[in-house]
């Protein structure tokens, strides 16, 4: 589990942690302009719990056909609705025949809705309601998910079909602690959920290598979105903006979406978080051997220059591509066991060994990118336990992976440099007023 792999990730000494998290309640962020900061909504309690209460948000505008619930068994039956739950093996036509309808309807609708694929595909769990009038359907709606549904209904002149979504209301949530054990444990007992955390050592993970740079007394800040429909939460957004002091320095990564519709997440001033490689290609893992050209082989038990860095790590732990590349060779390869090289560009290559199995659907000549699983670790080869061995070549010299240079992905385009400003100003803002608010109330 993701918990047991960031429990080794524990600096050498503890020291007493803080951890808030209190309640925002901003306007959702556009690329035109931002909100300053309402520090009157953003003071916290007294008492610092866990997760502060959400205030409930009103309710979405946006109309929404109505899906009953049902069982699958013996469909309900609201009004002239009749309503299904979709199950494993149902089919179109299956569920057409339930409520006395055959292929031909089966085909009217289906033909409508080619032009949005609205029934191109239907799952378990979703669930379908069907009106029917002197036993010809009128309407028919198709429950995708809590935002997505399709409608179809019967005109003058045949079958219509549209997809009709709605759209949550966005809430934004404030965050911030200090690292006591690890970055997993102490953004847990801060509010944050296992996906949450996840974002953030992404996003931070070009600059901070968290299987080895993280110390006692590092912190994190973090303002990310909640989304609500019908005043109640159905999920976590985006990460806004964040903060994270590694043995006091202080990176800070802001989110931007350009007028082409693109999101990342730049510095301050402009650079790209993204580098041209990810500083780990396993998350959560500990070091277990680091490059070393003198150091003594653990199967061979004789000295063996080490090139490459050691993740230990449980077995089918995924591991990432480090880069965007094409892989060149994808098979046994003496003592690396199961092994994966990629070629970045013309003159870098990184090989992941010892690996469990490798991901489906690839193979040697195979395009990926920075970011995409490429395998599972394991111990094939001469590995004396689970654990992804890593090797960063560049000219054929192989370079300490902790510590060789990425160049920087490129920053904020002239065109988007006003946008920009504007946004990063914002949320620099804001992170600054919660920081002071927070620690004014700590101070009471």
């Amino acid at each position: 589990s993701i918990i047991g792999l960031t429990l080794t990730l524990l600096p050498s000494e503890e020291v007493s942690a803080t951890r808030t998290t209190q309640q925002l309640n901003l306007p959702k962020q556009t690329r035109e302009s931002l909100p300053l900061a309402d520090t009157r909504r953003a003071s916290l309690p007294a008492a610092l719990p866990t997760q502060a209460k959400l205030e409930k948000p009103t309710p979405a505008t946006q109309a929404t056909p109505a899906a009953a619930a049902s069982s699958k068994a013996a469909p309900a039956i609201d009004e002239k609705w009749v309503s299904y739950t979709i199950g494993k093996g149902d089919t179109l036509s299956s569920l057409f025949s339930k409520v006395g309808l055959n292929s031909r309807d089966v085909y009217s609708v289906t033909n409508a809705s080619r032009h949005n694929k609205g029934l191109s595909r239907i799952y378990p769990g979703q669930k379908i309601s069907f009106l029917i009038e002197n036993n010809e359907l009128k309407k028919l709606r198709l429950v995708r998910s809590k935002l997505v549904s399709t409608q179809i209904e019967k005109t003058e002149n045949g079958y219509v079909s549209q997809i009709i979504e709605r759209k949550p209301e966005i809430q934004h949530r404030y965050a911030s602690g200090v690292i006591n054990s690890s970055l997993f444990v102490d953004a847990e007992k801060a509010g944050l959920s296992n996906r949450m955390i996840m974002s953030l050592a992404s996003i931070f993970g070009w600059d901070v290598d968290f299987a080895l740079d993280i110390r006692q007394g590092d912190s994190f800040s973090v303002i990310y979105e909640e989304r609500f429909l019908d005043g109640k939460m159905i999920g976590e957004g985006n990460i806004i903006a964040a903060q994270f002091t590694n043995q006091g320095r202080l990176v800070t990564a802001l989110r931007f979406t350009d007028s082409n519709g693109t999101s990342s997440y730049y510095t301050p001033n402009g650079k790209s978080m993204r580098k041209a490689f990810l500083r780990t290609p396993v998350d959560f893992a500990r070091i277990s051997s680091r490059f070393n050209l003198k150091r003594k082989h653990p199967v061979l038990n004789r000295i063996r220059a080490h090139k490459g860095t050691d993740y230990a790590a449980r077995t089918g732990t995924p591991i990432k591509a480090s880069g965007d590349g094409k892989i060149i060779w994808r098979g046994t390869k003496g003592g690396f066991g199961r092994a994966v090289i990629i070629q970045h560009g013309s003159n870098i290559t990184t090989l992941y060994a010892h690996m469990s199995k490798y991901r489906k659907g690839q193979r040697s000549g195979s395009r990926v990118k920075q970011g995409d699983i490429i395998g599972y670790v394991g111990q094939s080869g001469l590995a004396s336990g689970p654990h992804l061995h890593y090797e960063f070549r560049l000219n054929g010299v192989h370079k300490n992976p902790m510590r060789v240079k990425f160049p920087n992905a490129a920053p904020i385009p002239k065109k988007e440099r006003s946008a920009f400003k504007t946004v990063a100003a914002t949320l620099m803002t804001q992170l600054e007023s919660y920081r002071t608010t927070q620690v004014a109330v700590l101070q009471q």
